[in-house]
């Protein structure tokens, strides 16, 4: 019974973990962007998507992901044969992956509060998928639980990770086209 409550306190934890994470770089994206307004919106919005970045990183990401690896290697513990098991090495090499990301995250969140902007808002939709692709990989070797089938599971998720990035460059295109058009009817409009 104590196993199951621990189950699924790492799950929940696992979970907001994800949250923040994925909300963590688009609060990047928009502080980003907004290095492009014209003041005072500039100051205005950089201040608020720091502040939000703030409270976001350290009361919800941060003590998310020391809980989650806590509850999973409680889980561990009561049961160690399941590191006999191959789908739980793979799952935690994604595990471990997925810290590294945590780690990287925590960098430009550094660089950002500190008004240095190393990357472009079109670097940083890539950066953002890449916990979605990690998702997806420890969602399907913990359900599967086959050598099998979490092969061909992470072959789609690396499809699936090609894709979104194909659709990401289409989405810049668009929004650059709109954009230019947008400027350029103003100037047929002042004719």
């Amino acid at each position: 019974m104590e196993f199951l409550y621990v189950k699924s306190l790492h799950i929940i934890f696992v979970i907001t973990w994800f949250a923040g994470l994925f909300y963590i770089v688009r609060l990047f994206i928009y502080q980003t962007e907004a290095e492009d307004k014209l003041q005072p919106a500039k100051e205005i919005l950089q201040t608020q998507f720091k502040l939000m970045s703030k409270r976001l990183w350290y009361i919800i990401t941060w003590p998310s992901s020391i809980l989650a690896g806590g509850f999973g290697f409680w889980m561990i513990y009561q049961n160690p044969y399941y590191l006999l098991e191959p789908w739980m090495i793979v799952k935690l090499a994604f595990v471990l992956a997925l810290y590294f990301y945590h780690g990287f995250c925590h960098h430009i969140f550094k660089k950002l509060q500190n008004d240095i902007i190393k990357y472009s808002a079109f670097r940083l939709r890539i950066f953002n998928e890449i916990a979605t692709i990690i998702l997806f990989a420890i969602v399907f070797l913990v359900t599967l639980k086959s050598a099998i089938n979490w092969v061909w599971g992470v072959i789609g998720i690396i499809l699936f990770g090609i894709l979104m990035m194909l659709g990401i460059k289409l989405y810049k295109t668009i929004r650059k086209n709109k954009s230019w058009e947008k400027r350029n009817n103003k100037g047929e409009n002042l004719k």
